[in-house]
């Protein structure tokens, strides 16, 4: 049951999910509901990852929902592993002094056991998922499994990924009620959307629709919008509006960049930025652009937190990593035969 609590002066936040920008940016929704209800605590993200290093801690590192973001390595496996985990629980727990810890993982025992260990050294409140049978011994208060969550709100089983930050909430009373998710442009990429515009004509430059084909780490491939419908899509678009194109990607997306460049032989402004940006610069390179397409990627959830007018497409339906806004489209479109549907979205978001 739903308990509210006295607005809290320091949370810690503990994740362990993926690093993919997509994963972790898909939190922000659920760091705006609790700013907006305790407006002067700070909130402080510790992240358990496989991946440490990943790009996407660049960007979570400096958002303006965040006071500060920790990452700790848990590829190490037995007590040495876990020696360093309790070791930086413990410097998090004497660093922030957090009187709201919240677990927001709803499966294993590794942060519901650090969430014990947090509030040991620091005499926090401890709120987790009682997913599993008794989990919720582990917290001073249990929010409902995930599938009861979903059931009370009407929702799927197969929860949208930012509803999934929501489950813990739920405990304290504080539900999502369409909450986005949201990115400012950084400093550096409002610089570096400065420099592109000056590049290119500064205000003589055209409207720019950017494109991001995407999907270059290994094994996601199969995500890529085909060729066939890419195309011809992006050559409709420049003709009807007289956008000039910027493609994004990272350096290994270069490639898959000029082969669709040579298959559309444009006589448009194409500009390739593959390689050419960090992921702080990349915020500025997408607030450039009126319309923004791409792939179920990193930067398709950047373009839906900077609320650029985005079309994200895929390959199979996959509603867990959908956005439900105004300035979002997202469709199942495999081949060549969706683009006149490619096409009425492009629409009603340039109109929207």
């Amino acid at each position: 049951m739903a308990n509210r609590i006295s607005p809290p002066r320091n949370v810690l936040l503990i994740k362990g999910y993926s690093a993919g920008i997509g994963d972790l940016l898909r939190s922000s929704a659920a760091w705006r509901v609790m700013r907006d209800a305790w407006p002067d605590a700070r909130f402080h993200l510790w992240f358990l990852t496989q991946e440490p290093g990943y790009g996407s801690e660049q960007l979570i590192r400096r958002h303006h929902l965040i006071s500060s973001f920790h990452v700790s390595d848990k590829r190490t496996r037995g007590w040495a592993g876990w020696k360093k985990l309790l070791a930086d629980g413990k410097m998090l727990a004497r660093e922030h002094q957090p009187d709201l810890i919240l677990d927001f993982e709803a499966n294993g025992l590794r942060t519901s056991l650090l969430s014990r260990w947090l509030a040991f050294w620091s005499k926090g409140r401890t709120v987790g998922i009682a997913q599993a049978p008794f989990r919720g011994w582990f917290y001073s208060q249990s929010a409902p499994s995930t599938r009861a969550y979903a059931k009370a709100r009407n929702l799927t089983d197969a929860l949208e990924f930012c509803h999934r930050d929501f489950v813990v909430l739920a405990a304290l009373g504080l539900e999502r009620n369409g909450t986005p998710i949201e990115l400012q442009e950084t400093s550096e990429g409002r610089d570096f959307r400065l420099s592109l515009m000056r590049e290119l004509g500064g205000s003589t430059a055209p409207r720019l629709m950017g494109l991001n084909i995407g999907c270059g780490t290994q094994g996601a491939e199969s995500k890529r919008p085909r060729m066939e419908l890419l195309v011809p899509l992006v050559r409709e678009l420049q003709q009807k509006h007289g956008f000039g194109l910027v493609l994004t990607g990272a350096p290994n997306e270069a490639e898959i960049n000029r082969e669709f460049c040579k298959k559309l032989d444009s006589k448009g402004l194409v500009v390739d930025l593959a390689g050419r940006t960090n992921m702080l610069q990349l915020t500025g390179a997408i607030a450039a652009c009126q319309l923004y397409i791409s792939s179920d990627s990193g930067p398709y959830h950047m373009a839906v937190g900077l609320r650029v007018p985005t079309l994200a497409l895929f390959n199979s339906p996959n509603a867990g990593h959908y956005h439900y806004h105004p300035w979002i489209e997202c469709l199942v479109a495999p081949d060549e035969r969706s683009l006149p549907a490619c096409l009425a979205a492009v629409g009603r978001l340039l109109q929207g």
